[in-house]
């Protein structure tokens, strides 16, 4: 059984740590054993190696998240980037390819495919193993993995089981139904309704004689090329809905969406990240601050508090989910990045009439990473050492840099720099255009760097 983990989303619901860079999965606010901060997505991969099943995965991701998967859960990690977001149905179909064409799966062997950021206990992972005997025992076309319900919840999709056909162990889907009102939701679980997790499985014959079906490659390298051709329609809609014989598991372990902030705090295990304090009479109150500013909150109850360079958010914890309303009205690049190399902070941006801006980064190089060999056409750059040592190279000639420093980057000038030490400057941008397009890479590693054998100054 091979498994494809879904990666996608902006997260709006957690503004503000989460942007259309940071989705919620790699927000670090849970806890693992040791007491260490988790993302969802090291967490889900870290359960999934104690079954020993990251060897049979592959996640399928957008471009913006590569280089945050690398950074969190290994840089070996199997990737399928899709050229463009088209939702759920052309991502599972790309990675399906892949697996065909390039990974050399058989058309009967069945693939499972879950989101990145389900909490749950290591028990689920386990279950996730029997969709594929009970896909073969029932030949079903689809099986997917229900949660018993705990509550008539209105947040979540049921799956209506058609109890007089269904046999020991699973049940047969009658139909489905998405997010009813709590009255509804109340009927759904006297019928034996199971929450839908989003989690299911298929035989990889199935999705390849679709894309036969309509006249698409099956050749990964081909379907990246005609990915455009895909039609931009979730997996449910295209699939799912259009299949007749489809069986679900039942599952009555502990599952939740950590997709809102009252969620998210429930598992959080602290009530304080960041520098923060609050009075005694709170309860139920977290704070969660990325900023070097302090917060302090005083006699408020059932509230949350979250700040990061993106914005600051002070909610009651119930209306939590509705910020998503909010923030669509805001336009603004994200001010916080993870990349492969470390991470940077946008300090300010401020744009002029006569269409100059200037745009100010906090920028930390992990020691022995490195920023590629590039150009930018629009914009100039002035870096003010801070923290640590490095190697410049400008306009192919090596320098050392170390804490003090002061390097002025003219437009149009070759430039790159590695970590010796961690190390952390303050980039201060001016031009015309201040966009990450205007990155021109020459180089991408030093080891490419290094065999050109620039001189050093």
């Amino acid at each position: 059984m091979k498994f494809i983990l879904l990666s996608g989303g902006s997260g709006k619901r957690l503004w503000p740590l989460s942007n259309d860079s940071r989705s919620k999965q790699f927000l670090k606010v849970l806890q693992n054993e040791e007491n260490e901060l988790q993302s969802m997505v090291q967490r889900v991969w870290g359960q999934l190696g104690k079954l020993k099943l990251t060897d049979s995965a592959v996640v399928a991701t957008s471009k913006s998240q590569v280089e945050m998967i690398h950074n969190q859960i290994g840089k070996n990690t199997p990737i399928i980037i899709e050229p463009e977001r088209r939702d759920t149905f052309p991502a599972i179909a790309l990675a399906a390819s892949y697996l065909f064409s390039e990974g050399g799966v058989h058309e009967d062997e069945v693939i499972g495919v879950l989101p990145v950021d389900p909490y749950v206990e290591d028990s689920f992972f386990s279950r996730l193993l029997d969709l594929e005997g009970v896909l073969r025992s029932s030949n079903a076309d689809l099986a997917l993995i229900g949660i018993k319900p705990t509550y008539p919840s209105e947040k979540y999709g049921y799956i209506v089981p058609n109890v007089e056909e269904s046999a020991e162990g699973y049940m047969k889907v009658s139909h489905f139904k998405e997010k009813p009102k709590a009255a509804d939701a109340e009927k759904l679980l006297q019928q034996q309704a199971l929450w839908n997790s989003g989690v299911f499985a298929f035989r990889l014959g199935r999705i390849i004689s679709l894309l036969k079906e309509k006249g698409l490659p099956v050749c990964y390298n081909e379907l990246l090329e005609d990915y455009s051709k895909l039609p931009k329609i979730s997996f449910d809609y295209e699939v799912v809905e259009k299949t007749d014989h489809i069986v679900a598991l039942p599952y009555d372990g502990e599952w939740k969406d950590l997709g809102t902030w009252n969620t998210l705090t429930e598992e959080m295990g602290t009530e304080i990240l960041g520098r923060a304090n609050m009075s005694h009479d709170c309860e139920n109150t977290h704070i969660v601050n990325e900023l070097d500013i302090p917060i302090s909150v005083l006699g408020l109850s059932n509230v949350l508090v979250a700040a990061s360079p993106d914005g600051i958010l002070v909610t009651e914890k119930e209306a939590s989910p509705r910020v998503k309303e909010l923030v669509g009205e805001f336009e603004q690049r994200p001010m916080y990045e993870e990349r492969r190399w470390g991470w940077y902070r946008v300090l300010e941006h401020t744009k002029y009439e006569n269409d100059n801006e200037v745009l100010t980064k906090r920028i930390k190089i992990v020691a022995g990473k490195n920023l590629s060999y590039q150009y930018h056409n629009y914009r100039q750059e002035v870096w003010t050492i801070v923290k640590g040592e490095g190697i410049l190279l400008l306009n192919d000639i090596f320098h050392v840099i170390r804490a003090g420093d002061i390097i002025k980057i003219p437009v149009g000038a070759r430039h790159a720099v590695k970590a010796v030490t961690d190390l952390e400057f303050i980039e201060v941008q001016t031009g015309t255009e201040l966009v990450e397009a205007d990155n021109h890479r020459l180089l991408l590693t030093w080891q490419e760097i290094e065999e050109k054998g620039y001189a050093l100054k």
